[in-house]
Protein backbone atom coordinates (compact mmCIF):
# COMPACT_ATOMS: atom_id res chain seq x y z
CA UNK A 1 0.00 0.00 0.00
CA UNK A 2 1.24 3.58 -0.57
CA UNK A 3 2.35 5.69 2.13
CA UNK A 4 1.53 9.57 1.71
CA UNK A 5 2.74 12.32 3.64
CA UNK A 6 -0.13 14.84 4.95
CA UNK A 7 0.10 17.93 7.06
CA UNK A 8 3.48 16.50 9.36
CA UNK A 9 2.50 12.68 9.21
CA UNK A 10 3.43 9.52 7.30
CA UNK A 11 0.51 7.00 6.82
CA UNK A 12 -1.00 4.67 4.51
CA UNK A 13 -2.91 6.35 1.55
CA UNK A 14 -6.35 5.08 3.06
CA UNK A 15 -5.73 6.65 6.37
CA UNK A 16 -5.54 9.95 5.13
CA UNK A 17 -8.46 12.71 5.45
CA UNK A 18 -8.65 16.14 4.71
CA UNK A 19 -12.01 17.94 6.03
CA UNK A 20 -14.64 18.62 3.35
CA UNK A 21 -14.66 22.22 3.74
CA UNK A 22 -10.71 22.48 2.37
CA UNK A 23 -10.79 24.91 0.16
CA UNK A 24 -8.63 22.70 -2.07
CA UNK A 25 -12.04 20.16 -2.47
CA UNK A 26 -14.07 23.27 -2.75
CA UNK A 27 -12.55 25.73 -5.06
CA UNK A 28 -9.77 23.86 -6.30
CA UNK A 29 -7.78 26.69 -4.56
CA UNK A 30 -4.38 25.22 -4.38
CA UNK A 31 -0.94 24.67 -5.95
CA UNK A 32 0.50 20.90 -6.92
CA UNK A 33 3.65 19.82 -8.69
CA UNK A 34 4.92 16.34 -9.70
CA UNK A 35 8.72 15.87 -10.08
CA UNK A 36 9.88 12.85 -11.33
CA UNK A 37 12.75 10.33 -10.11
CA UNK A 38 14.72 8.13 -11.94
CA UNK A 39 16.64 5.01 -9.88
CA UNK A 40 16.02 7.54 -6.49
CA UNK A 41 17.39 10.73 -8.11
CA UNK A 42 14.68 13.49 -9.23
CA UNK A 43 15.15 15.77 -12.04
CA UNK A 44 14.60 19.50 -12.07
CA UNK A 45 13.64 19.22 -8.10
CA UNK A 46 14.65 23.00 -7.07
CA UNK A 47 13.27 24.70 -10.20
CA UNK A 48 9.86 22.44 -9.74
CA UNK A 49 9.70 24.00 -5.88
CA UNK A 50 10.70 27.05 -7.16
CA UNK A 51 8.16 27.40 -9.50
CA UNK A 52 5.49 25.73 -6.70
CA UNK A 53 6.66 28.82 -4.51
CA UNK A 54 5.88 31.53 -7.51
CA UNK A 55 2.32 30.27 -7.41
CA UNK A 56 1.93 30.19 -3.49
CA UNK A 57 2.99 33.80 -3.90
CA UNK A 58 0.67 34.48 -6.76
CA UNK A 59 -1.91 33.26 -5.18
CA UNK A 60 -1.13 34.06 -1.48
CA UNK A 61 -0.75 31.00 0.47
CA UNK A 62 1.88 31.35 3.26
CA UNK A 63 3.47 28.28 4.71
CA UNK A 64 6.72 28.03 6.85
CA UNK A 65 8.28 25.14 4.78
CA UNK A 66 11.22 25.78 3.85
CA UNK A 67 12.72 24.22 0.56
CA UNK A 68 14.77 21.49 2.67
CA UNK A 69 11.74 20.65 4.54
CA UNK A 70 9.99 19.96 1.09
CA UNK A 71 13.38 17.83 0.16
CA UNK A 72 12.59 15.85 3.21
CA UNK A 73 9.34 15.18 2.74
CA UNK A 74 10.05 13.87 -0.99
CA UNK A 75 12.67 11.97 0.19
CA UNK A 76 10.54 10.32 2.33
CA UNK A 77 7.83 9.47 0.18
CA UNK A 78 10.25 8.46 -2.12
CA UNK A 79 12.17 5.85 0.67
CA UNK A 80 9.11 4.87 2.26
CA UNK A 81 7.28 3.69 -1.49
CA UNK A 82 10.82 1.41 -2.21
CA UNK A 83 12.82 4.07 -4.29
CA UNK A 84 13.20 3.53 -7.89
CA UNK A 85 11.11 5.26 -10.90
CA UNK A 86 8.32 7.39 -9.37
CA UNK A 87 6.95 10.49 -10.00
CA UNK A 88 6.54 12.65 -6.64
CA UNK A 89 2.93 14.58 -6.51
CA UNK A 90 3.04 17.48 -4.25
CA UNK A 91 -0.26 19.80 -3.38
CA UNK A 92 -0.41 22.41 -0.90
CA UNK A 93 -4.06 24.14 -0.54
CA UNK A 94 -4.87 27.10 1.09
CA UNK A 95 -6.59 24.98 4.09
CA UNK A 96 -9.93 24.37 5.80
CA UNK A 97 -12.19 27.12 7.08
CA UNK A 98 -15.02 26.58 9.15
CA UNK A 99 -17.61 27.68 6.30
CA UNK A 100 -18.10 27.66 2.21
CA UNK A 101 -16.93 31.33 1.02
CA UNK A 102 -15.08 32.59 -1.46
CA UNK A 103 -12.81 35.42 -0.22
CA UNK A 104 -9.57 34.14 1.48
CA UNK A 105 -9.63 32.99 4.69
CA UNK A 106 -8.02 34.33 7.91
CA UNK A 107 -6.04 32.30 10.59
CA UNK A 108 -6.09 29.00 8.21
CA UNK A 109 -2.91 26.24 8.44
CA UNK A 110 -2.32 24.97 4.58
CA UNK A 111 -3.14 21.36 4.02
CA UNK A 112 0.04 19.83 2.57
CA UNK A 113 -0.09 16.54 0.45
CA UNK A 114 2.54 14.36 -0.97
CA UNK A 115 2.50 11.17 -2.46
CA UNK A 116 4.73 8.98 -5.11
CA UNK A 117 3.17 6.92 -7.92
CA UNK A 118 5.28 4.42 -10.09
CA UNK A 119 6.58 5.82 -13.54
CA UNK A 120 8.29 3.87 -16.70
CA UNK A 121 11.53 3.81 -17.14
CA UNK A 122 13.01 6.21 -18.94
CA UNK A 123 13.11 6.74 -22.96
CA UNK A 124 16.06 5.75 -25.10
CA UNK A 125 17.00 8.29 -27.60
CA UNK A 126 16.28 6.07 -30.50
CA UNK A 127 14.04 7.47 -33.34
CA UNK A 128 13.89 3.84 -34.73
CA UNK A 129 11.88 2.82 -31.43
CA UNK A 130 10.41 5.85 -29.93
CA UNK A 131 6.53 6.13 -29.73
CA UNK A 132 4.84 9.06 -32.29
CA UNK A 133 1.93 10.62 -30.46
CA UNK A 134 -1.28 11.22 -32.22
CA UNK A 135 -2.27 14.81 -31.60
CA UNK A 136 -5.50 16.47 -32.11
CA UNK A 137 -5.62 20.11 -32.52
CA UNK A 138 -8.71 22.91 -30.99
CA UNK A 139 -9.11 26.75 -29.95
CA UNK A 140 -7.95 26.88 -25.97
CA UNK A 141 -11.08 27.47 -23.63
CA UNK A 142 -8.62 27.94 -20.48
CA UNK A 143 -8.33 30.75 -17.75
CA UNK A 144 -5.84 33.47 -19.00
CA UNK A 145 -3.39 32.20 -16.05
CA UNK A 146 -1.93 29.34 -17.09
CA UNK A 147 1.48 30.16 -15.88
CA UNK A 148 -0.24 29.31 -12.52
CA UNK A 149 0.02 25.65 -11.58
CA UNK A 150 -3.10 26.05 -10.12
CA UNK A 151 -5.18 22.37 -8.87
CA UNK A 152 -8.29 24.01 -10.73
CA UNK A 153 -7.69 22.36 -13.55
CA UNK A 154 -11.12 21.16 -14.93
CA UNK A 155 -10.30 23.10 -18.24
CA UNK A 156 -7.02 21.50 -19.32
CA UNK A 157 -9.41 17.75 -18.33
CA UNK A 158 -11.94 18.87 -20.83
CA UNK A 159 -9.27 19.43 -23.38
CA UNK A 160 -7.42 16.09 -22.89
CA UNK A 161 -10.44 14.64 -22.64
CA UNK A 162 -11.51 16.34 -26.04
CA UNK A 163 -8.74 14.70 -27.48
CA UNK A 164 -8.84 11.00 -25.62
CA UNK A 165 -12.17 10.46 -27.14
CA UNK A 166 -10.62 11.10 -30.47
CA UNK A 167 -7.87 8.41 -29.81
CA UNK A 168 -5.27 11.31 -29.14
CA UNK A 169 -2.58 11.31 -27.17
CA UNK A 170 -2.57 14.90 -26.42
CA UNK A 171 -4.25 18.01 -28.00
CA UNK A 172 -2.77 20.94 -29.20
CA UNK A 173 -4.25 24.49 -28.61
CA UNK A 174 -4.50 27.65 -29.68
CA UNK A 175 -5.47 31.34 -29.04
CA UNK A 176 -7.79 33.78 -30.29
CA UNK A 177 -4.88 35.16 -33.11
CA UNK A 178 -4.27 31.39 -34.32
CA UNK A 179 -0.87 30.71 -32.33
CA UNK A 180 -0.04 27.75 -31.06
CA UNK A 181 -0.03 27.92 -26.41
CA UNK A 182 0.44 24.40 -25.53
CA UNK A 183 -1.10 21.45 -25.15
CA UNK A 184 -3.74 20.20 -22.28
CA UNK A 185 -1.01 18.84 -20.05
CA UNK A 186 2.28 19.69 -21.72
CA UNK A 187 4.36 22.36 -23.40
CA UNK A 188 4.70 22.13 -27.02
CA UNK A 189 7.88 22.31 -29.37
CA UNK A 190 7.98 22.33 -33.36
CA UNK A 191 10.82 22.24 -35.64
CA UNK A 192 11.42 23.41 -39.33
CA UNK A 193 14.32 23.58 -41.43
CA UNK A 194 16.35 22.09 -38.35
CA UNK A 195 15.78 24.73 -35.91
CA UNK A 196 13.78 24.13 -32.43
CA UNK A 197 10.57 26.55 -31.82
CA UNK A 198 8.69 26.82 -29.17
CA UNK A 199 6.10 29.82 -28.03
CA UNK A 200 6.89 32.54 -25.43
CA UNK A 201 6.73 32.14 -21.92
CA UNK A 202 3.47 34.61 -21.31
CA UNK A 203 0.08 34.07 -19.22
CA UNK A 204 -1.04 31.89 -21.62
CA UNK A 205 1.18 28.72 -21.23
CA UNK A 206 2.87 27.00 -18.21
CA UNK A 207 6.94 27.65 -17.30
CA UNK A 208 7.62 23.43 -18.06
CA UNK A 209 10.20 22.76 -16.13
CA UNK A 210 10.91 20.51 -18.78
CA UNK A 211 10.79 22.96 -21.40
CA UNK A 212 13.17 25.23 -19.82
CA UNK A 213 15.58 22.34 -19.14
CA UNK A 214 15.55 21.15 -22.63
CA UNK A 215 15.89 24.85 -23.67
CA UNK A 216 19.03 25.27 -21.55
CA UNK A 217 20.35 22.05 -22.32
CA UNK A 218 19.78 23.29 -26.29
CA UNK A 219 21.32 26.48 -25.93
CA UNK A 220 24.51 25.53 -23.94
CA UNK A 221 25.33 23.02 -26.16
CA UNK A 222 24.75 25.13 -29.16
CA UNK A 223 24.67 22.46 -31.98
CA UNK A 224 20.51 23.40 -32.64
CA UNK A 225 19.60 26.65 -33.31
CA UNK A 226 16.49 27.54 -30.82
CA UNK A 227 14.10 30.06 -31.31
CA UNK A 228 11.39 31.63 -28.86
CA UNK A 229 8.49 33.13 -30.36
CA UNK A 230 4.97 33.25 -31.69
CA UNK A 231 4.09 30.60 -33.70
CA UNK A 232 1.16 30.23 -36.23
CA UNK A 233 -0.97 27.15 -36.50
CA UNK A 234 0.04 26.68 -40.26
CA UNK A 235 3.44 26.39 -39.10
CA UNK A 236 2.62 24.14 -36.72
CA UNK A 237 0.75 21.69 -39.72
CA UNK A 238 3.92 22.20 -42.00
CA UNK A 239 6.45 21.55 -39.19
CA UNK A 240 9.14 18.59 -40.09
CA UNK A 241 8.58 17.74 -36.21
CA UNK A 242 5.97 18.35 -33.31
CA UNK A 243 7.20 17.79 -29.33
CA UNK A 244 5.37 17.47 -26.69
CA UNK A 245 7.15 17.96 -23.57
CA UNK A 246 6.07 17.13 -19.78
CA UNK A 247 8.01 16.27 -16.54
CA UNK A 248 5.93 12.64 -17.39
CA UNK A 249 6.20 12.45 -21.08
CA UNK A 250 10.08 13.79 -20.87
CA UNK A 251 10.37 14.98 -24.67
CA UNK A 252 7.64 12.90 -26.50
CA UNK A 253 7.61 12.95 -30.75
CA UNK A 254 4.42 13.79 -32.41
CA UNK A 255 3.81 11.98 -35.68
CA UNK A 256 -0.26 12.92 -36.24
CA UNK A 257 -1.62 15.84 -36.11
CA UNK A 258 -5.34 16.31 -36.91
CA UNK A 259 -5.32 12.90 -38.68
CA UNK A 260 -2.59 13.84 -41.17
CA UNK A 261 1.42 13.15 -40.66
CA UNK A 262 4.08 15.34 -39.28
CA UNK A 263 6.71 15.65 -41.70
CA UNK A 264 7.08 12.24 -43.40
CA UNK A 265 5.30 10.81 -39.83
CA UNK A 266 7.97 9.10 -38.51
CA UNK A 267 9.97 10.18 -35.73
CA UNK A 268 12.22 13.06 -36.82
CA UNK A 269 16.36 12.87 -36.11
CA UNK A 270 16.17 16.34 -34.08
CA UNK A 271 13.94 15.01 -31.63
CA UNK A 272 16.68 11.78 -31.23
CA UNK A 273 19.62 14.54 -31.12
CA UNK A 274 17.46 17.05 -28.96
CA UNK A 275 16.39 13.71 -26.70
CA UNK A 276 20.05 12.83 -26.36
CA UNK A 277 21.23 15.93 -24.72
CA UNK A 278 18.26 16.30 -22.42
CA UNK A 279 18.79 12.36 -21.42
CA UNK A 280 22.87 13.25 -20.52
CA UNK A 281 22.11 16.37 -18.63
CA UNK A 282 18.58 15.97 -17.09
CA UNK A 283 20.27 15.56 -13.49
CA UNK A 284 22.32 18.08 -13.52
CA UNK A 285 19.05 20.26 -12.97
Amino acid sequence: MSIVYLNGQFMPIDEAKISPLDRGFLFGDGIYEVIPAYDGKTVGLEPHMQRMFDGMAAIGIKSELTLDDWKQIIEGVMEKNGGGNQGIYLQISRGADVKRYHAFPEGVTPTIFAMANPIKPAVEANAATAKGFSVATTQDLRWQRCQIKSTALLGNVLHFQQGYEGGNDEILLYNDQDNLTEASSSNAFIVKDGKVITPIQDNQILPGITRNIILSILEKDGSIPVEVRDISMEEVRNADEIWVTSSSKELAPVTTIDGQAVGNGKVGPVWEAAFKLYTAGKFEY
